[in-house]
């Protein structure tokens, strides 16, 4: 399962979690560099879409947990499931507990942190074998489908592409959405909350703007729960059979890296190479790297920029600077009966038309155009 240093020739990269980011930057490197990934799922297990992955877990399932042996670029990656305990920077060596027990390390040339974050039940860092991975997926979906009422808390993309979801497959519950401000979706443009507000009013989906949910003590937003939301906005309370809790609350999966290589939130220090600060043998990318506000290396496709860096380090050749934006972009709701809307960073939406999402999308833009080729699964 696990491998020192020993003999060979060929440059190691071990990438620290194999989310969305991990997963695109290994395709890059691959075939230029040994490739380790360590994660403690034994899949590629999306954060996205947690709205078709409340409401239709077959259809996410199919589209965002995918096996890696299933990504062609990926073929030649070894994989370690299980996580990480600590590092040691001088000997450039990372430690393991395997999925089963047994703790092992992993030595590399360059390291690249991509452990994302904890938030809510659909982003948690531990190690889950693909059962249990499957009967938590049935369990939310049968939790939210015995519900009359639902609750959605908060006012990013997760909230409200969540709220639409839940109230197109269920149209006779009753779907509410709380969110703190005047509107949700703050750091897209405008234009993109009047499209989305005009969905939500179609659909049936309260709005409730100035609403600052009570967080009970102790608890971590990490589960669906029910009865009364307090409000520290001081509406009265609200009753839900279920509430889900999607406020933003983030935690860094950094335990396992010396302090002097975070920021006072507990996220990884970068430069705008992507590099760690003092040490040219580390790299990060995703939502635990401290980017910017928005931490939009997780959205802006800024792991073939962080690949083609890796091996200009190697090489000795200048790196590129990542370059943030200031909105966010990209899908809001997901696969829609009527298509799929993308949003510039002008609010401008593009569609594609439901018909092209199974012949043209999927296996044409995302799995080979994206993902550089996904076998089908086995039967």
């Amino acid at each position: 399962m696990f491998e020192g240093r020993s003999r060979r020739c060929r440059k190691r990269v071990v990438i620290a979690g194999l989310g969305d980011s991990g997963v695109l930057t290994a395709i890059h490197l691959a075939g230029h560099v040994d490739v380790v990934g360590i994660s403690t799922k034994p899949a590629w297990v999306s954060g996205k879409e947690l709205g078709t992955r409340i409401s239709r877990p077959d259809d996410w399932a199919r589209d965002y947990w995918v096996a890696f042996d299933r990504f062609r670029r990926l073929a030649g990656m070894r994989t370690v499931h299980g996580v990480l305990t600590g590092v040691d920077l001088d000997r450039r060596r990372v430690f393991v507990r395997g999925a089963d027990g047994t703790t092992g390390t992993e030595d590399y040339d360059a390291l690249v942190i991509a452990t994302g974050v904890t938030s809510g039940f659909w982003r948690r860092p531990t190690v889950q074998s693909a059962d249990e991975i499957g009967e938590e997926l049935r369990r939310v979906h049968d939790q939210v489908a015995a519900a009359g009422c639902v609750a959605v808390i908060g006012g990013g993309v997760t909230a409200v592409n969540a709220a639409v979801n839940v109230a197109v497959t269920w149209p006779d519950k009753r779907v509410e959405l709380y969110f703190p401000g005047e509107r949700p979706l703050l750091t897209h443009h405008a234009r993109v909350w009047n499209r989305v507000r005009r969905r939500l009013a179609r659909l049936g989906v309260e709005l409730h703007p100035r609403h600052r949910a009570v967080v009970p003590e102790g608890f971590r937003c990490d589960r669906i729960t029910a009865g009364p939301v307090r409000w520290h906005t001081g509406q009265p309370d609200t009753e839900a059979d279920a509430v889900l809790w999607a406020i933003g609350r983030v935690t860094p999966n950094t335990g396992w890296l010396p302090p002097e290589l975070l920021d006072e939130r507990g996220f990884v220090r970068v430069t705008p190479q992507l590099r760690v600060p003092g040490r040219p043998d580390m790299y990060a990318i995703g939502d635990v790297a401290a980017t910017d506000p928005l931490r939009s290396s997780a959205r802006n496709r800024a792991d073939r920029l962080l690949a083609g860096n890796i091996r200009a380090g190697f090489a000795g050749r200048p790196l590129r600077r990542f370059r943030a934006r200031t909105v966010q972009w990209g899908s809001v709701l997901g696969v829609q009966p009527d298509g799929l809307e993308i949003y510039a960073p002008n609010g401008r939406a593009f569609r594609f038309p439901a018909w092209s999402i199974e012949p043209v999308l999927q296996p044409w833009i995302v799995r080979r155009g994206i993902y550089r080729g996904i076998r089908d699964p086995a039967p």
